[in-house]
């Protein structure tokens, strides 16, 4: 799945092209390296995004086939700082 679109199932972030957005201008890390809204998501991936004044940090559990409901988004990823 896509960065942005991984980004907004997740909620994460709330809409997918500021997560396009945040990706193509080099605020949001994959294991240390800036990455395209392009990237292909992993299971174990750790994402590191710079969103306004937040710096949040999370561990990709498993990626979604699909639309999250909000109570399932916990198995997917976990947030390690925000």
């Amino acid at each position: 799945m896509r960065l942005d679109k991984f980004l907004k199932v997740t909620r994460i972030i709330k809409r997918r092209t500021i997560a396009k957005e945040l990706a193509d201008n080099g605020n949001i890390q994959i294991n240390n390296e800036e990455k395209k809204s392009s990237y292909s998501v992993k299971a174990g991936d750790v994402l590191d995004i710079k969103y306004f004044n937040k710096n949040i940090k999370i561990r990709v559990k498993e990626v979604p086939s699909e639309n999250l409901r909000k109570e399932d988004i916990e198995n997917y990823i976990e947030v390690l700082s925000s």
